[in-house]
């Protein structure tokens, strides 16, 4: 087994340092200022539908939130989810229920983490109108956490790479090609990584699970989706 550099070992801890840092920063403000999600879906640009990860409520995401509807794309968000605990099929329902309730096409799906799989979830198996143009997805488990066997609770332990609804997605890759899948070298949560076979993967030179979500990469990345016009037109 190949040892890393101390040079490698002290970029590690600076990057899990930074990564914890903002993930605290954010669920706190996301808890101190949870509503306004209706302030974001005006716009002119194509729709943009967030998706947060696992005990992640939508306005973890405010920072790109923000910056998405700035750029004038109306931005929706679901507050059923809450902190989206429940299984994936459970929540791509909510999705898929929402995209049909408000009459939303040609979306782009915006996903955190588990968000990433929720998102294949609804192209693959709950879009029979093709809806969802496109996602991004950052640090999205589509493989799987090899740690997830060890985590006490059940919600956590469904990322296994042999949980079911994970094998399903991975078998389903016909919509593998309308995904961006965004990661950095490092994940703590997922040391699989986040690169999508037949996907357009998008690999930073950073580390961490949750910080990647502010990056300029990453935003512009977002941008970049959202103003490309639909492929169906």
């Amino acid at each position: 087994m190949t040892v890393p550099s101390p040079f490698r070992l002290a970029r590690l801890l600076i990057w899990w340092v930074r990564d914890y840092a903002y993930a605290a920063h954010w669920q706190v403000r996301a808890v101190l200022a949870p509503r306004g999600e209706a302030e974001y879906r005006d716009g002119e640009g194509r729709a943009v539908l967030v998706v947060p990860g696992i005990w992640e409520t939508w306005a973890f995401l405010r920072p790109l939130i923000a910056r998405v509807h700035a750029e004038g794309h109306p931005v929706h968000v679901l507050s059923a989810l809450r902190w989206n605990g429940r299984p994936v099929e459970a929540a791509a329902r909510d999705v898929a229920e929402y995209l049909e309730r408000h009459d939303l096409r040609d979306v782009v799906i915006v996903a955190h983490s588990k968000g990433g799989l929720i998102g294949k979830y609804v192209m693959a198996m709950l879009d029979p109108e093709s809806r969802v143009d496109g996602m991004v997805a950052v640090c999205a488990p589509f493989s799987g956490s090899r740690y997830a066997r060890w985590l006490p609770l059940s919600s956590l332990r469904a990322f296994s790479p042999r949980d079911a609804t994970t094998l399903l997605l991975t078998r389903n890759a016909e919509v593998n090609s309308r995904i961006v899948s965004i990661y950095g070298e490092f994940d703590p949560h997922i040391p699989e990584g986040s690169e999508l076979p037949g996907a357009e993967n998008v690999r930073l030179p950073a580390g961490g699970h949750f910080r990647i979500l502010a990056l300029p990469r990453t935003i512009a990345t977002v941008l970049a989706v959202a103003g490309r016009a639909p492929r169906r037109g």
